[in-house]
């Protein structure tokens, strides 16, 4: 069960519609993005499409196998199946995001979610804190830094295919990183909750990242997607990644793609685990949009700024919209 000790959660209200309508995204083949083919011009535009009015998509086509993603599955299933003493070997320090437990407490009116969390660096290597890292299950370590390599070259192929969606250069967005890159994955599991339609699994928020790469439970669901003034559920691709444009891709493409609004949901039934994997560019590197995205018709949205993930979990715990406060002519926090 979830560890909870000091963490008070307050249920303040019944959520809106806690089981949405299910409406399916658009998948998008990622192995026809690199095509010059009628299939792979026909499936670039899908993409754009995708992210310019979802802001997300089902990723299939990715080139990693399904057996390797039910490994990940099975390793994050023992990890949290341990016996509490042993995960707590994984504590996340005070004020420190990597590691085992919950948020870091930023508020006496903070509402938490109904999870437990693994979050873990991966990309560049010497930022990796292994002794966070599990050894038990005993492949975790070795799957992991598999998954790192394989995550690397996906991520990398659609940041070049999104670019290229914009008429850019495919580098445009890698050179906005100065390819220092970031890569963390969060192992996220959401134990059975007495009061679904009270509590969240993960409240609403945005993602502070340039890209996510989310691979759901396989048969548990619990994403659900903000569009058109309404909440929708998710439907589970076994073997897809839920892809979605994060906070600083929206400020990289000078708002051109969407970094949507989601949350998950809980469930009185049964148990879920997911993973997600976050790709951004290093914290000391300055991002703004891109100039060839800038004109009279569509002038700058965003000031230039580094850090930005910092200032989006600040403005997740307390119920601030982070892209608002880096708005040309706003104020930051």
């Amino acid at each position: 069960m979830m560890e909870m000790n000091h963490l008070q959660y307050i249920i303040e209200e019944l959520i809106p519609n806690p089981s949405p309508p299910l409406l399916s995204i658009p998948v998008i083949n990622l192995s026809l993005l690199s095509s010059s083919s009628k299939e792979g011009i026909e499936e670039l535009q899908k993409l754009k499409e995708a992210l310019t009015s979802w802001g997300c998509f089902q990723a299939i086509g990715h080139g990693i196998s399904d057996s390797f993603l039910d490994k990940i599955r099975e390793v994050a299933k023992q990890f949290f199946a341990l016996p509490a003493g042993d995960k707590k070997k994984y504590s996340r320090a005070v004020n420190d995001m990597e590691g085992y437990g919950n948020d870091p407490v930023l508020s006496d009116k903070q509402v938490y979610d109904w999870c437990d969390r693994l979050f873990l660096k991966l990309i560049p290597q010497d930022s990796r804190k292994l002794h966070l890292w599990p050894t038990n299950p005993t492949q975790f370590r070795e799957i992991l830094d598999e998954c790192s390599v394989k995550m690397k070259n996906t991520v990398e192929l659609l940041l070049k295919a999104m670019a290229r969606s914009l008429n850019l250069e495919e580098d445009s967005f890698l050179k906005q990183y100065e390819y220092q890159e970031v890569m963390a994955a969060r192992f996220n599991y959401y134990p059975t909750c007495p009061r679904p339609d009270s509590v969240l699994g993960v409240k609403a928020h945005s993602d502070g990242s340039a890209i996510t790469f989310l691979l759901q439970d396989k048969e548990v669901e619990g994403l659900q997607m903000f569009k058109d003034d309404q909440w929708h559920r998710v439907p589970i691709i076994p073997h897809a990644f839920v892809v979605n444009a994060g906070d600083q891709m929206q400020i990289m493409s000078n708002g051109i793609f969407k970094s949507p609004l989601h949350r998950v949901s809980t469930s009185s039934e049964k148990d879920r685990i997911s993973l997600a994997i976050f790709h951004l560019p290093n914290s000391e590197v300055e991002i703004e949009p891109l100039k060839a995205l800038v004109d009279e018709k569509r002038p700058q949205q965003y000031r230039k700024l580094k850090n930005y993930s910092a200032i989006n979990f600040q403005c997740f715990q307390s119920g601030k919209v982070a892209l608002d406060t880096v708005k040309i002519n706003t104020f930051s926090i």
